[in-house]
């Protein structure tokens, strides 16, 4: 009788906890929102990151809050993400923080400064270094919270029509550029044109500009620069370190429980190690593919390096009269920049310069 007592107690505990894990998860509203990027969806890596948000965010919150991705171009235009996330017309945007310099050249903190931190290093300087204290009150400032959500490693310099062998080559060029970038290539005679990835390719064939960059290998090869143009060169000075940035409304942020935003952090996060790590993995085959068919790979020449970096500091004090955030936000960066290049050129710099062009390595099989 007690056997069967106990026994008839057990399945009903048993029954109740099974009821009770749903209940709880049921009290979690369901939630839709809409995330534009400003790639395409042909760069499985760029616009991977943003889906790879959205899906681990439905994973972790059992499927209550889903977030719909949508290329550049399908809701607003590549460019136009931020005006699109600030008005409300998405929640959320994937996108470089630096497309909007031209409306505070600080914004460029949040993706790359030209000459700046590479990918370690930006990271370093977002979560330990004052970075996401020091840009929160520019993104306030247009409605918006920012996480980094994906980086690419160091770019490329670009594609050309001809070779690039003095400053001199670089006047008049019409290049495709991201970020205050081109404001500095603007000062040794350049003309910067800013343009969204997916119309880089026809503006190549068709002549309108004379070269361009977007980020490495891989996607280089996807959209096909090398159909369109002959000399690919290295390194882009201008991205050592780029951050992705995911972009919320504000007002909607603090609309979302506390496990959502939480689940929105922990997806970003993996987002940045899984873009880095996928480019890193895909670009050595990429760039072999890319020597094989023709493209005749370059790098640009110290003298040019050089005057792009000048200019690059010239700019730097000019931009601490002309916007506030700018002057609230250098000096401290800069500081940072500079410890860290002293750091990493201990250790990181002396063993990637031995090894990376060691050639016993090399001869072992």
């Amino acid at each position: 009788m007690k056997r069967r007592k106990f026994l008839q107690g057990a399945v009903v505990g048993a029954a109740t906890g099974a009821v009770a894990a749903p209940a709880i998860a049921q009290s979690q509203p369901s939630i839709q929102w809409r995330m534009a990027a400003s790639w395409p969806k042909s760069l499985d890596t760029l616009f991977g990151g943003a889906e790879l948000i959205a899906k681990r965010v439905s994973e972790i919150t059992d499927g209550k809050f889903q977030i719909r991705v949508f290329a550049g171009g399908e809701i607003v235009p590549s460019l136009q993400v931020l005006d699109a996330v600030q008005a409300g017309t998405v929640e959320m945007g994937h996108t470089a923080s630096y497309y909007y310099f031209g409306k505070d050249p600080a914004f460029s903190f949040g993706t790359s400064v030209p000459f700046g931190l590479t990918s370690r290093q930006s990271y370093a300087w977002w979560l330990f270094g004052g970075g996401a204290e020091a840009m929160a009150p520019l993104y306030k400032e247009y409605g918006c919270i920012g996480i980094p959500g994906g980086q690419t490693g160091c770019q490329m310099g670009g594609w050309f029509r001809r070779e690039i062998k003095t400053v001199d080559d670089l006047k008049g060029l019409k290049f495709r550029i991201g970020g205050m970038a081109g404001l500095v290539v603007a000062k040794l005679g350049v003309v910067p044109q800013m343009i969204g990835g997916s119309d880089i390719y026809p503006a190549l064939e068709k002549g309108t500009i004379d070269g361009a960059e977007w980020v490495g290998p891989y996607d280089d090869e996807k959209l096909g620069f090398n159909k369109v143009a002959q000399f690919y060169y290295y390194p882009g000075w201008w991205e050592a370190g780029p951050l992705s940035m995911t972009l919320i409304n504000e007002k909607k942020w603090e609309e979302l429980p506390k496990t959502y935003q939480a689940a929105l952090k922990t997806s970003c996060m993996e987002a940045n190690l899984w873009m880095a790590a996928k480019y890193d993995a895909q670009n050595p085959q990429s760039l072999r593919k890319l020597v094989a068919s023709g493209t005749k790979l370059r790098p640009f020449p110290k003298t040019v390096m050089e005057a792009c970096e000048k200019a690059a500091y010239e700019l730097y004090d000019e931009l601490m009269d002309k916007s506030a955030h700018w002057k609230r936000i250098y000096p401290a960066w800069k500081k940072f920049r500079d410890d860290q290049f002293l750091w990493f050129r201990v250790a990181e710099a002396t063993y990637e310069n031995y090894s990376f062009f060691s050639q016993v390595g090399a001869k072992k099989k």
